[in-house]
Formats: structure tokens, C-alpha cells, sequence
């Protein structure tokens, strides 16, 4: 029940993997940026970095889980 690595330091264009390999549904949503909706057990969402900046995200189901990427 939480995003591993919490911190992760990308360049723009790298692609990001969420992949769930928890027993519960999860989201990676960073509001107004990126939301993956849904990330079911065994799935998995990617995000490509378009921008410099950090990028803080959560999980909205369940929520509490919180972590970032910073992307050069």
C-alpha cells in the first residue's frame, strides 16, 4: 500500500510504469496534470514526461498513498 520508489528523478520524454502489483485496485492522479484511473491488480498505466517541473501525485482509491516525480 505504497508507491515504490517515492521519489523518482526522470529527464523529458521518459516514459514512466506504474505497475500494481498490490491486491487492491490503485490510481497514480496527480490532479490537473495526469490520472491513470484505475490500475487494477497485475496492470499497469505509463505516462510519458512532456514538462520540467515536480510532479506530485496520490491515490485517490484507497487514498493516503502520496509520492512525486521531478522531471529535468
Amino acid at each position: 500500500m505504497k508507491y515504490q520508489p517515492e521519489s523518482l528523478t526522470v529527464k523529458r520524454g521518459d516514459t514512466v510504469v506504474w505497475r500494481n502489483r498490490d491486491v487492491v485496485p490503485h490510481t497514480a492522479t496527480a490532479p490537473g496534470k495526469f490520472d491513470s484511473g484505475l490500475i487494477a491488480n497485475g496492470a499497469s498505466w505509463s505516462w510519458t514526461a512532456g514538462q520540467a517541473g515536480r510532479f506530485d501525485y496520490v491515490c485517490t482509491y484507497p487514498p493516503g498513498m502520496e509520492a512525486g516525480v521531478v522531471v529535468q
